[in-house]
């Protein structure tokens, strides 16, 4: 397909150019807009309404219409490089300065959970000293306890053993 085609169809809708087929009157002043087209409408048919579009060879005057050239450049002097390196430089030491202090926050980051890490880690290592501490305190009163009743207790049989002595010493005695 040639340009100047793709660029009247997306200019010219179907829809007008439908109606400018169906509606004659309408269509001298569609075609008044688009000079280069030349649309035929066809037999009628079954299947509805047909039309031929033909395009007109372009004109050394649209040509020129359709050329859209660039803005002129303007010269750059010296001094507008200048501030535009300035200004670069700027962004450059911005960015950089940005880098190093979301680098310096998260050196301190780390460092905070370090510290509440070694907290933490002393505080549970302090915990079970004191934990196991008092664990050997109550096994020793328990120790001590323990001992005290045997002692008690093998007290009590002593005595009872020289109770015993006693009677029957004494019924010995008694008894010739």
């Amino acid at each position: 397909m040639c340009k100047p085609y793709k660029e009247k169809m997306k200019e010219m809708s179907v829809f007008s150019l439908i109606c400018s087929c169906l509606y004659p009157e309408s269509r001298k002043n569609i075609m008044g807009d688009f000079e280069d087209l030349d649309i035929k409408p066809l037999n009628k048919r079954a299947s509805g309404q047909a039309f031929e579009v033909i395009l007109k060879p372009p004109s050394p005057v649209s040509d020129v219409a359709h050329c859209i050239s660039s803005p002129p450049k303007r010269d750059i002097s010296l001094e507008d490089i200048q501030k535009k390196l300035e200004a670069a430089e700027d962004r450059r030491r911005s960015q950089e300065a940005q880098v190093l202090r979301i680098l310096a926050e998260k050196r301190e980051h780390e460092r905070d959970v370090l510290l509440k890490a070694m907290e933490e880690n002393s505080n549970f290592s302090r915990m079970a000293e004191e934990k196991l501490q008092m664990k050997m305190e109550q096994i020793e009163e328990n120790r001590q306890a323990y001992l005290a009743a045997m002692m008690e207790r093998l007290q009590e049989r002593e005595r009872h053993a020289q109770v015993v002595r006693r009677n029957k010493e004494l019924r010995e005695e008694l008894l010739p």
